[in-house]
């Protein structure tokens, strides 16, 4: 069972229009909500994203922020989820092509299921990744459709068969391709500060917050590749892929090669938030 537009169908009932801007422009947003237990994880921060992100692209919600949970809500109860994902998306409408705002246009959504079960086996092992330059725009804290670049950097990890890509700035580390990064050096946690070159991530946010209940210290600031290699730990974090420790990057052990002990702290601390 898919919500579209107004309603709640079923996928094969579905008519996308190739007038909708999202297919030819990307002119769009989305979220991805984790269900735990048949419920959806950290919903009101994922909202507030929404929210702000529809605000910046200046695309009018079709909904209201609690109507849309509510269908979330009941998107999930109709198909019987109990560990999955919610896609949503935003587009800003049906209209003739063309670059400028429509002005009779309405914004069209979707939303629908995925059964996914939490990734135990890497959680446990652990990735590798490479690095790959960040060619991505400068507006990379808006969750909007325009994912090019990091479907390239995705298929980049595939192609060099590690499975995530560790992008970087002239050496900067920004973030990942479907993640953000962090590092542990001497017991502190390092990440990119939450500005207009990273998504500011969900599970980023959670995982900062139980740092700190850990009495853990947190530095928000930039860190180079080089820094990555020499942490004594690593790993990313994301709604699919929760706290997922990296081994290796660009053929280079990332610590002593196994997930650290931080690393298996914070996950133990983040399984109790849902459980």
């Amino acid at each position: 069972m898919y919500f579209y537009k107004n309603e709640f169908m079923n996928k094969a009932d579905i008519q996308l229009s190739p007038d909708d801007r999202g297919y030819y422009f990307g002119d769009g947003i989305y979220e991805v909500f984790r269900v735990y237990q048949g419920k959806l994880y950290e919903q009101d921060a994922h909202m507030q994203r929404l929210q702000r992100t529809a605000s910046e692209v200046r695309l009018t919600l079709p909904f209201t922020i609690e109507k849309i949970g509510q269908i979330l809500t009941e998107l999930v109860a109709k198909n019987k989820l109990i560990d999955g994902t919610v896609y949503l998306q935003i587009t800003r409408g049906e209209a003739p092509r063309a670059h400028p705002f429509p002005t009779q246009a309405e914004p069209i959504m979707l939303a629908y299921c995925t059964e996914v079960p939490r990734p135990t086996a890497t959680i446990h092992n652990g990735i590798k990744a490479i690095t790959f330059a960040d060619i991505r725009w400068l507006r990379c804290d808006l969750k909007t459709l325009n994912l090019l670049p990091n479907v390239m950097a995705k298929q980049a990890a595939l192609d060099n068969n590690v499975q995530e890509v560790v992008l970087h700035r002239e050496g900067t580390v920004t973030e990942c391709s479907a993640s953000n990064l962090m590092i542990i050096k001497d017991g502190v946690l390092y990440t990119h500060p939450a500005n207009h070159l990273i998504l500011h991530g969900i599970t980023r946010a959670v995982v900062l917050r139980l740092a700190r209940g850990l009495e853990m210290p947190v530095k928000e600031e930039a860190f180079t590749t080089e820094q990555l290699m020499a942490a004594d730990e690593a790993f990313i974090s994301g709604t699919t892929v929760e706290i997922t420790p990296i081994l290796e990057v660009d053929g280079r052990t990332i610590g002593a090669g196994t997930p650290g002990a931080h690393t298996r702290k914070l996950q133990e601390e983040f399984v109790r938030t849902f459980s």
